[in-house]
């Protein structure tokens, strides 16, 4: 869905990393996206998206219910959070899958790990180990800053209570319910139709009315 958008919106896309599962689908991922106002387009799409479906696999015709996290994170220039290099565990290993023919005999997937807040991130889409470091390290960074934000406006979480969404990753901000063919955001308690096309990247009314609220 936001590869789709993002490729509607002429920005740059690149996939971090990607863990599958063996149907096909995301255990998680990592995208990196450039482009012009990309934060401030997709930053209301951090939290919960409840998925309501009913499964290939299902023989009764039952909707299965599960869910999405989702967090946007921006990369800036200055951080907010002060971070101490000990603190820091990395590791290597090989890349895997589709590549150059060095792409599974040289270690150069990098995963570090935070250890004061076991917060980790992983690069493996780069062919140098150096460039998937900085890679990691930049979303690394972005998680810590993130992550102190959050802390910060829990002190303040009366005021932040009045504004859309508090952008915690644990609240339930939508809601795609297929059998019915609605999406419902919860903040808004606006609903829109059409899934197949929102799944292709038709996220446009949903933004432009998350931007207005």
């Amino acid at each position: 869905m936001y590869r789709g958008y993002a490729e509607n919106c002429g920005w740059q896309v690149k996939v971090l990393h990607e863990a599958k599962t063996d149907l096909g689908g995301y255990k998680e991922a990592s995208f990196e996206i450039h482009g012009k106002d990309v934060y401030q387009r997709l930053r209301f799409e951090t939290g919960v998206h409840r998925v309501q479906r009913i499964p290939h696999t299902e023989k009764s015709g039952r909707i299965h219910t599960s869910t999405a996290s989702v967090a946007i994170l921006p990369i800036r220039k200055k951080h907010t959070f002060v971070l101490n290099p000990a603190d820091l565990d990395m590791e290597f290993s090989r890349a895997g899958g589709a590549g150059g023919q060095n792409v599974n005999k040289v270690e150069t997937a990098v995963r570090i790990v935070h250890r004061p807040t076991g917060i980790e991130a992983r690069s493996q889409a780069e062919r140098s180990q150096a460039t998937n470091r900085e890679k990691a390290m930049t979303v690394l960074m972005a998680k810590l800053d993130a992550a102190q934000e959050e802390r910060e406006a829990a002190t303040h979480a009366a005021a932040r209570k009045e504004q859309i969404g508090t952008a915690d990753r644990s609240e339930k901000i939508r809601t795609y319910n297929f059998p019915q063919d609605r999406i419902t955001d919860h903040r808004l308690k606006e609903s829109w139709s059409n899934i197949p096309k929102v799944m292709q990247g038709a996220l446009g009314p949903i933004l432009d009315s998350l931007s207005a609220a």
